[in-house]
């Protein structure tokens, strides 16, 4: 609980079994999460066993893996339907430090931003955390490209870390959004196009094996994705097309 609103962690859940007791215990120690969310998006492991075992814990599985953006959507509707005034998600894989919620939390719980972000590009630090170079050359393009067709000033549109307002979750509709990894693209553009001011904080960058993280081939398609949600924007914008996402 921030400032009376009550703060709710979802945790979008893959195979996590190693990792997930470990995220949810320093989530849990910063004091100010009163409810976790843990969705099973068809794990193989033990990931819903050890979910079931956390107190102040909601598990949701599904019998199959729907994809990240699946995964998510179910995250905000349950937080929703819990009470939650303030929603952010957490990866259970532990390369997002749960030390930044309080600081996150609090920037949403004041009334001055319906969206925080902890971007691993502020700083300056994603490469010496571990970060392949790759990875930090194609997100700063993204980023970049992303920016120019959005007309956002935004570090990096790639963080899984995010911090969202209820008033914002219920505003933006996310329901026709991809169920893979562009969902996290398209509901920031949507975050934009409805006029909701994006704040940043700067993340540690951790790469570890446990780490989840997409292959090059999918990358590509995932980069692809993001210049065509920027496009489809500034297409709908300019009132050229119409967008289900975008909409007039």
């Amino acid at each position: 609980m921030q400032y009376g609103k009550m703060v709710v962690v979802v945790m979008p859940a893959y195979n996590a079994a190693s990792t997930l007791k470990k995220t949810w215990d320093e989530v849990m120690a910063q004091g100010v999460v009163d409810l976790a969310v843990v969705v099973d998006d068809g794990s193989r492991d033990e990931t819903v066993a050890i979910a079931r075992t956390l107190p102040n814990t909601v598990v949701h599985v599904h019998p199959k893996n729907r994809g990240y953006g699946g995964n998510q959507k179910s995250c905000y509707r349950i937080a929703l339907d819990a009470g939650a005034d303030i929603v952010i998600m957490v990866h259970p894989d532990y390369q997002y430090t749960p030390l930044l919620i309080p600081a996150m939390s609090s920037m949403i719980a004041n009334g001055l931003y319906d969206c925080v972000l902890g971007s691993r590009i502020l700083g300056g630090r994603a490469l010496a955390g571990g970060m392949p170079i790759w990875k930090y050359i194609s997100n700063r393009v993204l980023t970049a490209a992303e920016n120019a067709l959005i007309g956002a000033k935004v570090s990096e549109y790639h963080t899984g870390y995010r911090a969202f307002s209820r008033r914002l979750l219920e505003k933006v509709d996310t329901s026709r959004n991809s169920e893979d990894f562009v969902f996290d693209n398209q509901m920031l553009a949507q975050i934009v196009w409805h006029g909701f001011t994006i704040a940043e904080v700067s993340c540690p960058t951790k790469y570890f094996p446990e780490a989840s993280s997409i292959n090059f081939s999918r990358s590509v398609k995932y980069g692809l994705g993001c210049l065509g949600v920027g496009l489809s924007f500034r297409l709908a914008k300019a009132g050229l097309v119409s967008s289900a996402l975008f909409p007039r």
